[in-house]
Parts: structure tokens; C-alpha cells; sequence
């Protein structure tokens, strides 16, 4: 029953025969306070993801007072209280975060009132909360120091509504390390703004994209090993700056502004099938999981012990987010780190080894080489490596892109004999063919 009815007298929208549609739904956004944005609901708790709540509270409302055709009236006025509800834009602050009992801001000023907001986290901020001991540990077994410091600034990355890190992390090991952990923490402290899923459904499915909108981080806590048939949408993800195209399955495609991050775990690295660009590279952060010690028996409840920690995994995970932005979004990354990432672009483009190799062409100002030519000895160099070599046009445009980094120039003009000319570079000279 509603308050109305305790009272013994109608509502003002309601005059015992019809709703006064206007009255209703400035009522119900007096009692729910919500704002509508680019097709969702957000209160000063974050966004609704169950609309069907809202419709319900509607009901409620009514239900008292109206016994005939309720559940139309009350789809119908869900419509008007969306136009009600209306606003152009909500702004999206990178000073603070918004944290289940107020707001958090970068300088680390907290204060207890709310505002709307489109992301709010389910984890207090509790400047006293102790030290994560149990987290500390199971990171202290997984990875290195150094890689811990990564770690540490992208988690806190994910806690913020901006893509200025332009990267993407990949957690990759052998299996049984406990890798998936960090998925159900991170879960815990995000709640509805985290989405699980995978990457390769990202570049796959159309709409796939569209499911990202409003969220903070997707995890893969299982990434494919396939090659990925494209790297388009990850990449503009990942780099978003301007409203993308979304699209829905039966609606019309909008623009809107993204700013999910990729959290991979897998066994092995990402790859590309024909994206060999350093682009696709750069915007990967790898980190390799230690091995699983064979006589480690493991915790089967360690995710509950690390879950009860969130409030002090979160003034970790901001501490690594506050080094972060001091940095100008430069992740720390080590040694080891670096290594991983030299050691994907090798395998994803086999052409990165081939041209440190010796013996089979070297730079050299004052020479040229046809493309048909150095295609030619790269064909030799997988042969005599064992290694699948690449499509010829690949080749050739790989040392185009990189022409200045070689100090090579393209051209059409490689003489090739009785006068006939051909495209190829100056700057390489072949050394077998």
C-alpha cells in the first residue's frame, strides 16, 4: 500500500477515475530520484541495468488505486517518466571516483554526499580499512615485484571512467596459477560495471561493442588462442577519445561514448592474423604468471578470503591508480614486461627476427634491393628457420610503414636489367640470393 492510502485520501495525480500522467511521474522521480541518458536510467547509485525494476516501482505506485489494466498503464508510464527524466549528457569526471558511501577524488579528499553518476562502485571507502595481507600474498606467489607495481596501477586504472592509459593488460601463464582471482576481486569491487566476456567476440560480433557502453573493464578470464581475424574494435576501444558507433540488435546505430578497459588471462599471448602492425603491440600491457609450485596445495577459499579484503585491495588498488596519473598514464613496466611484449611482436610477425638476422641482407646507404628480390631471401630465411612465411604484400608493406625507422625509401625506380625498372627500396643490400 502506499502512504496514501494509510492516510485515508488520493494522491494528487490520481482523482478516483484517471491518472494525471505529468503529476504521477513527478511524484515517482520525487520519491526515486533517477536522470535518463543515451537509453539507461542512473541514480546517484550509478545506473539502473535492471529497467524492469523501474516499471515495477511504477507498479507499486499504482497498484493501490487502479485494479484494471495496470500493467499497461504502468509500461505507459514508464515512457513519460523516461522523457520526464531526460537530460542531454551526465558528466563523466576523471577527479573522483564514486564509491558506495560517496566520493573519492584523485587527492584523496573523500566526502559522503552523492551526485549522479554513470559508475558506482559496490566497495565503501574506508580510509582505516587494513592491509590486504591475504592479496598481498596470493600477488607475492603470481607474479614479480616489479610486475605487481603494474599490476597495482592498471587495477586502480580500471577504477576511473577514462581511456587516457591507451592500453590493454594480458595476465598469461600455464595454468593453476590463480590467475582467475583477479577477476572475481575485481568483480567484487566493481559489481555491475565490470562485464565478463571475451575479446574475440568483441572483434567477431556486431554488437558486441554496444554491451561495453557504461562499463569500466571487461574481463576474459579464459582468452581464445586463436588468432584474432581483426583487431579494429579492440584497438578503437582501447583508444576511444570520440563518441564510437554502437549498435543494438533491431535498432538504429548511435554514437556514444566508450571507455572500457580489456583485462585478459590466458595461457598464451594475443595474436592477430593479419594485423602484424606495432600499433596492435603497443597497446598490450604482458605480464607472465610465476609457475605453479608442484607442491603447493591451493586454498579453495581464497577468492572468499581475498573478497573480504576489498576495502583494502581498493586503497591499494588506488594508490597504483594515484602513481599512475602522477606518471601521466606511463604504466611501470619491467624489464621482464618489456621483454614479453618484444618477444609477442617476434611471434605475431616473424619479419621483426627476420630483419635482426645476419647473413642474408644488411642497411647500406648506397644500395637497393627490388621488393621482388628481398621477398625472395625473407622466402629463404623462413625455409632455413622453419618458419611460415608471410603474404608477399605483407612483407613489402611492414618495410613501408617502417621506412624511416630503417631509413629506407620506396620507390619504382630499382633497375632490375636491359632497362627495365621495378618498386623496391633504397637503403638494403642482399647479401644471399
Amino acid at each position: 500500500m502506499s502512504k496514501h492510502e494509510y492516510a485515508g485520501e488520493l494522491p494528487f495525480w490520481y482523482d478516483g477515475k484517471s491518472v494525471n500522467e505529468i503529476g504521477f511521474c513527478e511524484e515517482f522521480l520525487q520519491q526515486h530520484p533517477m536522470v535518463r541518458v543515451g537509453g539507461s536510467f542512473f541514480t546517484k547509485d550509478g545506473r539502473i541495468t535492471d529497467e524492469e525494476s523501474v516499471r515495477k516501482e511504477i507498479y507499486e505506485m499504482l497498484r493501490p488505486f487502479l485494479t484494471c489494466g495496470l500493467a499497461k498503464r504502468a509500461s505507459g508510464l514508464l515512457e513519460m517518466v523516461k522523457l520526464e527524466a531526460y537530460v542531454p549528457n551526465l558528466p563523466v569526471h576523471e577527479d573522483r571516483i564514486h564509491v558506495a558511501n560517496g566520493t573519492l577524488f584523485l587527492g584523496g579528499k573523500f566526502r559522503a554526499e552523492k551526485e549522479f553518476c554513470r559508475n558506482r562502485l559496490p566497495v565503501k571507502y574506508d580510509a582505516n580499512a587494513p592491509q590486504p595481507v591475504t592479496w598481498l600474498h596470493f600477488l607475492s606467489e603470481l607474479l614479480e615485484d616489479e610486475d605487481i607495481l603494474t599490476l597495482q596501477e592498471y587495477l586502480g586504472y580500471c577504477l576511473l571512467p577514462t581511456n587516457r592509459g591507451q592500453t590493454m593488460m594480458l595476465l598469461k601463464g600455464n595454468g593453476g596459477e590463480g590467475k582467475s582471482r583477479i577477476g572475481v576481486v575485481m568483480q567484487k569491487m566493481l559489481g555491475d560495471n565490470l562485464k565478463n566476456g571475451s575479446i574475440a567476440k568483441v572483434e567477431r560480433s556486431p554488437f558486441a561493442r554496444a554491451d561495453l557502453e557504461h562499463q569500466l573493464v571487461m574481463v576474459d578470464d579464459d582468452m581464445k588462442m586463436e588468432a584474432l581475424t581483426q583487431t579494429n574494435n579492440i584497438k578503437a576501444i582501447v583508444t576511444a577519445e570520440l563518441p564510437m558507433d554502437l549498435e543494438r540488435k533491431g535498432q538504429q546505430s548511435y554514437q556514444a561514448d566508450m571507455r572500457a578497459r580489456f583485462l585478459a588471462l590466458g595461457n598464451g599471448r594475443m595474436q592477430a592474423l593479419h594485423d602484424r602492425s606495432y600499433g596492435f603491440f603497443r597497446r598490450q600491457i604482458l605480464l607472465e604468471a610465476k609457475e605453479r609450485p608442484p607442491d603447493r596445495r591451493d586454498d579453495p577459499y581464497l577468492a572468499q578470503r581475498l573478497c573480504a579484503e576489498k576495502e583494502g585491495i581498493f586503497l591499494w588498488a588506488f594508490a597504483g591508480l594515484q602513481r599512475l596519473v602522477a606518471n601521466n598514464f606511463h604504466f611501470t613496466l619491467s624489464q621482464q614486461a618489456q621483454e614479453n611484449m618484444e618477444a609477442a611482436i617476434a611471434e605475431g610477425n616473424n619479419l621483426v627476427e627476420f630483419i635482426k638476422s645476419e647473413g642474408y641482407f644488411r642497411f647500406q646507404a648506397d644500395s637497393e634491393v627490388s621488393s621482388r628480390d628481398f621477398y625472395t631471401v625473407y622466402l629463404q630465411w623462413c625455409m632455413d628457420n622453419a618458419l611460415s612465411p608471410l603474404a608477399q604484400k605483407t612483407v613489402i608493406n611492414y618495410l613501408k610503414q617502417n621506412s624511416r625507422q630503417y631509413n629506407l625509401e620506396y620507390t619504382n625506380k630499382i633497375s632490375i636489367g636491359d632497362g627495365r625498372f621495378a618498386r623496391g627500396f633504397w637503403g638494403i643490400q642482399l647479401l644471399k640470393k
